[in-house]
C-alpha cells in the first residue's frame, strides 16, 4: 500500500470516532423485592414492557442465619419447566442452587444471599411481549411462595 493510501485510509479509520454516538440506552428501571422468613417474595407480579431493563435488587429482610434461610432471584425464560428448574436446583448445592444443566433457561440470576444482605442484577427483556417467571431456588422457597411473573406486554 503506498504511503499516500495508507494516511487516506488512516484518516477514514479516525473519522469514525466523530460519528454520532449510538443513541444512548435508557437506565435500567429499579425493581425492589424483599424475602424474608416466611420463604415469600414481597412482589408476585412485575409488569413490563418488551425490551425494558430490568434492575431487580433482592434484601433479604430475616433474622434466620444463611444455613437455614437464603435467598436468590432467578429469573428463567418462557416455557421453562419452573417445577423441573426447582427440583435440579435442589441437588445444586455446590452451585448455591442454580443448577449448570439448565442454565440455558435463565436470563438473569442473583447471588445467594443472607438475611441482612442485597444483591442486584439487571436484565434486559426480550423484545417481544411474554411472562418471564422469576423464583427462589433455596430448598422450600418456591413451593411456600417466592415465586412470581414479570409480565412484558
Amino acid at each position: 500500500m503506498s504511503l499516500a493510501r495508507a494516511a487516506v485510509v488512516l484518516g477514514l479509520a479516525g473519522l469514525a470516532s466523530f460519528a454520532p454516538a449510538a443513541r444512548a440506552q435508557a437506565p435500567a428501571r429499579l425493581v425492589v423485592v424483599t424475602a424474608g422468613d416466611d420463604m415469600k417474595f414481597s412482589l408476585t407480579e412485575i409488569p413490563a414492557k418488551p425490551g425494558e431493563r430490568l434492575k431487580i435488587r433482592l434484601a433479604a429482610v430475616g433474622t434466620a442465619p444463611k444455613s437455614a434461610m437464603a435467598h436468590n432471584l432467578i429469573v428463567l425464560r418462557p416455557g421453562s419447566n419452573q417445577i423441573a428448574f426447582v427440583d435440579a436446583a435442589a441437588q445444586a448445592k455446590a452451585t448455591d442452587y442454580l443448577p449448570p444443566a439448565l442454565k440455558r433457561q435463565v436470563l438473569a440470576a442473583t447471588i445467594l444471599i443472607a438475611n441482612g444482605e442485597s444483591a442486584e442484577v439487571e436484565v434486559t427483556l426480550p423484545a417481544r411481549p411474554g411472562r418471564y417467571p422469576f423464583l427462589c431456588t433455596f430448598p422450600g422457597h418456591f413451593i411456600n411462595g417466592a415465586r412470581g411473573i414479570i409480565i412484558a406486554k
